[in-house]
């Protein structure tokens, strides 16, 4: 998977760093302003669908171990929390092993089984559009994402799937919107099979202004395409 983008392991320096969080301001502030009217239609529809906030705040880890909350829409349920509520025992497993679940009947619209890839809350997760406050909020705002980078993660999942050397690795850059792992691969490389830390590991040892705009632009193809999915 790593010869997808191509690029030699060499260190970054300052100048890419400063460079990126630009390029971080500048998109993310257009891209707010292009995406506000979209997203105040999906908080409107998401409340008429299921009553409660339409966004919240999901608490992560951040560069070098900080705790940030990054801002979603929400595609679940109101009590999409308690899982064994909620999910089969199969389905619980599954959910333990990679923190998410295949036809999840917590997502908002799901009423019978196979709706876990057409129901409304499915649709914004597989276009990513649960994402997009992301851009203003923690790339724009808070500062605390990049547009691109390693997906920020649970502190269990850190823990279960990193060893401490990895840990170290993934941590010493920021997490972003979307990045090697999202943009090449997506459900389709699991921790199970190692196959997304490996992947996320690569982009942190590889990463450059070239990386980070294929990275961007394989995005959008990914997510029109709607492949990993």
């Amino acid at each position: 998977m790593t010869e997808a983008i191509g690029c030699p392991e060499r260190e970054t320096s300052r100048g890419y760093e400063i460079v990126k969080r630009g390029l971080d301001l500048v998109l993310s502030l257009a891209a707010s302003i292009v995406f506000a009217p979209l997203v105040l239609v999906l908080m409107m529809l998401i409340v008429l669908k299921d009553p409660g906030s339409p966004v919240y705040l999901h608490k992560r880890v951040g560069q070098r171990g900080k705790p940030i909350k990054v801002m979603k829409l929400r595609t679940m349920r109101q009590g999409a929390d308690h899982l064994e509520e909620m999910l089969t025992p199969a389905q619980l497993e599954e959910y333990k092993k990679e923190y998410k679940v295949d036809d999840d009947p917590r997502l908002i619209g799901w009423e019978k089984k196979g709706d876990g890839k057409t129901c409304f809350g499915a649709c914004l997760r597989q276009f990513s559009l649960d994402e997009v406050p992301q851009i203003f909020w923690n790339v724009l705002i808070k500062g605390d994402l990049s547009l691109v980078g390693p997906r920020p993660i649970l502190e269990r999942e850190l823990q279960e799937n990193y060893s401490a050397a990895e840990q170290k690795l993934l941590l010493s850059v920021k997490p972003g919107i979307t990045g090697y792992w999202q943009a090449y691969a997506r459900n389709a490389a699991k921790y199970e099979d190692g196959k997304r830390q490996q992947m996320e590991l690569w982009y942190v040892k590889h990463r450059s202004l070239w990386v980070d705009v294929k990275i961007m632009f394989a995005t959008v193809g990914a997510v029109l395409g709607r492949s990993g999915v």
